[in-house]
């Protein structure tokens, strides 16, 4: 996700504080403050694994 390097630019390099970026972003200052903090490259949203809605009809349709 480049957003999180975006922020962090802003922040280390540009010396943007976190007000002006949460303008400039939409996002909030908590959320901010845990991309700056965090150490991952991305962030990863954890998706859980749902079954299909065609799953009970596989076998007619193969």
């Amino acid at each position: 996700m480049e957003l999180l390097s975006v922020i962090r630019r802003w922040h280390h390099r540009d010396c943007i504080p976190i007000r002006e970026i949460e303008r400039r972003t939409g996002l909030s200052r908590n959320t901010i403050r845990k991309y700056l903090r965090a150490d991952a490259v991305e962030v990863r949203f954890k998706v859980p694994e749902r079954p299909s809605r065609l799953d009970p009809f596989a076998d007619k349709l193969s």
